[in-house]
This record gives structure tokens, C-alpha cells and sequence, in this order.
């Protein structure tokens, strides 16, 4: 048997003129329809994105959830990749506790955190501190254990914007053609919690981050162990190359891939208030804060379930 494992990567190929946005997007078609039909017996779910995205009501989140309330919430969250929810004045133990139902808690090593609860990552943005997170990205693929999923507390917003996107990477990997499918299945990526930040901090700080958080590597795309289905699992916040490929032609394809993203068809905006939560499955979409909001404060709180490494 021939040993594979070392093989040099294939001669690259062609981008395709065409933008990943173009055509019918047929692709989406069965998804949306299938979501479409969908029915709960402890709770209304609007569905409001293509393929991704409902608003839940009926739920209390500011108390714990019975564990038949639970278990269909979990079930629409894999269903729809992103849930919303408004009017939950959730405290912070509160918040904390809804996340634990879900898995065991993420402590954001560089973060600060809610002072009450350690679990909880604070987002503070105003006048003297701007937004950053105004690119697609999964959270924490820098790391070697990846959070799975994200519960995100709006405690204060802007009178306009502030917006948070949401893409989702099974649709994105369907929009694919058979080919580029074949060729990526078998790549990994690698993830650095540095790339974003090159120029923007000096190399001295570059060098004492890569050194707490080394570079980790992924497979470009991923089975979901509770859905089964394949996604892309590459952004342009973390990923620095693809393993093995020389480096345009990986930029090329990531560029390509990350592209995927871009279409809106592949998205849901949500607007936020006070007191809105948006709970989301980090495997299957990738997000985009808006940071058109500069100098108003917007503070969010966010908890993270860690859970299985990403896998083929």
C-alpha cells in the first residue's frame, strides 16, 4: 500500500471567476423548508434566517429549565445552528447556570470576565475601546478544545448598531462543488490566536502570545457528532494557513472558502436590546460582531461550553 501521509499537495487549482454568491442557491432549498415544518411542544420557534436562525418564546431562561424543556431546546438549537431570545434579565449565576446545563464551562484565559462569575467573558466597548470582533470567526479555534457552543448576553447596546451576523458553515460547505469537497476533506488548517493581530500589535507581544497559545491545527472541514453533517471549519480571524499547501496557494483557497461566509443567503442579522440572548452552536456557524456603533458603549457577557475536539 502506497503511504500517503507525506505525499506533496496537489498542483493547485484555477479559482473559479464566478463568486460563490452567484445562481440559485438550490442548495438551500431543502433545508429551509424542512426547518420550515418544524413544530415544538414546549415553545414557539419563528424561524428567521434561510437555514439558520429562530426566535424562541414561551422560554423563562432566567430560571433553570425543566429537563424536557431542556432536552428540545438543545434539539431546535442543533436544528436551526443559532437561537434568540428576548426580554431575559438573566443575572449572572443565572446565565452561568444555563450554560451549565449544555456542558462544562470555558474560563477565556485573556478576557476579562463578569466579576461575579468567572465563566462569564465581558465584552465592554465604548469611546475609549473599540469594537474588533468585525470579522468571521468561530470562537476560540485557537485553541486545542474549541468551545461548542455559546450563550451571549446583551446587558447594554447602542441606540444603532451593534448588530452580531451569524453564517452557517453546513450550508457553506454544501455550496461546494464536488471537486473542491474532494480536496479539502482531507486538509487540516492551522489556527493562530496571533494572526488577526499582526501589525496592530507590536512583534514583542506577538511573540509572548504565540508563546501562552501556540498555533493549533484542525481539519479544514468536520463531521458534527450530533447532526452527522459536514462543515467548514476555517475563518478569517484565526487561520493562518493550510497545512502542507505552499502559501498562496493556500491563502487562495482560504480565501476562497472563507468566502462561503459572504453570501447572504448563508446568514442571519440579529438586532439586539436589553436583556437578549442568542444561544449558538460554534461548530456549525461562524458570527460577525458589527462595529458600526463607535463611540457608544455596548457591553455583552458571554459563556462558552467546551466539548469534543473538532474531528473528520
Amino acid at each position: 500500500m502506497t503511504d500517503t501521509r507525506h505525499a506533496p499537495p496537489p498542483a493547485p487549482r484555477p479559482i473559479p471567476e464566478y463568486d460563490v454568491s452567484a445562481g440559485p442557491f438550490s442548495h438551500l432549498a431543502a433545508e429551509r423548508d424542512r426547518l420550515a415544518a418544524l413544530r415544538w411542544r414546549h415553545f414557539d420557534a419563528e424561524q428567521v434566517g434561510t437555514t439558520l436562525g429562530a426566535q424562541i418564546s414561551g422560554v423563562d431562561l432566567t430560571r433553570p429549565l425543566a429537563g424536557a424543556v431542556f432536552d428540545e431546546l438543545r434539539t431546535a438549537l442543533h436544528e436551526y445552528k443559532v437561537l434568540f431570545f428576548r426580554d431575559q434579565p438573566m443575572s449572572a449565576d443565572a446565565h452561568a447556570a444555563l450554560a451549565r446545563q449544555f456542558g462544562p464551562l470555558e474560563v477565556h484565559p485573556l478576557l476579562p470576565a463578569n466579576s461575579a462569575e468567572s465563566a462569564l467573558a465581558r465584552f465592554q466597548k465604548d469611546a475609549n475601546v473599540s469594537g474588533y470582533e468585525n470579522a468571521w470567526h468561530h470562537d476560540v479555534t485557537w485553541r486545542p478544545e474549541p468551545s461548542i457552543l455559546a450563550i451571549l448576553h446583551a446587558i447594554e447596546v447602542p441606540p444603532i448598531g451593534g448588530d452580531t451576523l451569524f453564517a452557517d458553515m453546513y450550508a457553506a460547505y454544501d455550496s461546494l462543488d464536488d471537486e473542491t469537497k474532494a480536496e479539502i476533506d482531507r486538509l487540516d488548517a492551522a489556527h493562530d490566536f496571533t494572526y488577526y493581530l499582526r501589525g496592530l500589535v507590536p512583534d514583542e507581544k506577538i511573540a509572548e502570545l504565540q508563546a501562552a497559545h501556540p498555533p493549533v491545527t484542525h481539519p479544514v472541514v468536520c463531521t458534527h457528532p450530533i447532526t452527522g453533517r459536514r462543515h467548514l471549519y476555517v475563518n478569517r480571524m484565526f487561520v493562518s494557513h493550510i497545512a502542507g499547501y505552499p502559501h498562496d496557494t493556500g491563502r487562495a483557497l482560504l480565501d476562497r472558502l472563507c468566502r462561503t461566509a459572504d453570501a447572504p443567503e448563508h446568514q442571519v442579522r440579529f438586532r439586539w436590546a436589553p436583556d437578549s440572548v442568542a444561544i449558538w452552536d460554534n461548530r456549525a456557524v461562524q458570527h460577525y460582531a458589527a462595529s458600526g456603533y463607535w463611540p457608544h458603549t455596548r457591553i455583552m457577557e458571554r459563556a462558552s461550553v467546551t466539548g469534543p475536539v473538532p474531528c473528520r
